[in-house]
């Protein structure tokens, strides 16, 4: 009679249900990581299908915001990179997204990112889909960390140092408790 969601890839989705919908997001608990890790002089970076919710990452960790321009060729699950919109030079990037699949678009932007001259990579998503070659892509790329969370389960065979998964169950656990308070879970 309810569900209870986390990051849907398009908000209008919630429309397609005639039951209350609650949207939770993981950007808070992603930001909070990266606020831990004391990072300097960062640049938050997405491409324009995100960034109205990259800003709200952004302004989190008190950083600017860059904007990949990029163009997929077809229905193929390819993407060019065609311009970094931003000051990146010089910088540490975090390129934040709702998910990724394969990683072929997060490789490229990488590889563009790097052409620009940044310092240090990273990258974080809510939804580590990891579909093949993805989790090999992110294994041989500069990146130096992807943040998922375990929305979809990593089986252990496709973890590797290089990606750092955080739990959502405290936040679908205390989301539940508010909803069976009646308590809001907006706030």
């Amino acid at each position: 009679d309810r569900m209870l969601t986390m990051d849907l890839h398009q908000g209008q989705i919630q429309g397609f249900f005639n039951i209350p919908v609650d949207e939770l997001t993981a950007v808070h608990m992603i930001s909070r990581y990266f606020i831990d890790m004391h990072l300097e002089d960062l640049v938050v970076v997405t491409d324009l299908g995100f960034a109205k919710r990259a800003r709200q990452f952004a302004e989190l960790l008190d950083a600017p915001l860059a904007i990949v321009e990029k163009r997929r060729h077809g229905n193929l699950d390819r993407a060019e990179v065609i311009n970094v919109i931003g000051e990146v030079r010089g910088r540490r990037v975090i390129i934040v997204d709702d998910e990724i699949d394969t990683a072929g678009t997060l490789i490229e932007i990488t590889r563009a990112l790097e052409r620009e001259g940044v310092t240090e990579i990273y990258a974080c998503a809510t939804h580590g889909v990891l579909s093949d070659p993805a989790v090999e892509r992110i294994a041989n790329s500069s990146l130096r960390e992807v943040v998922i969370t375990d929305t979809i389960p990593l089986s252990p065979s496709r973890q590797i140092d290089k990606i750092r998964v955080l739990s959502v169950a405290p936040l679908i656990g205390e989301a539940i408790k508010r909803i069976h308070r009646g308590e809001s879970v907006g706030a």
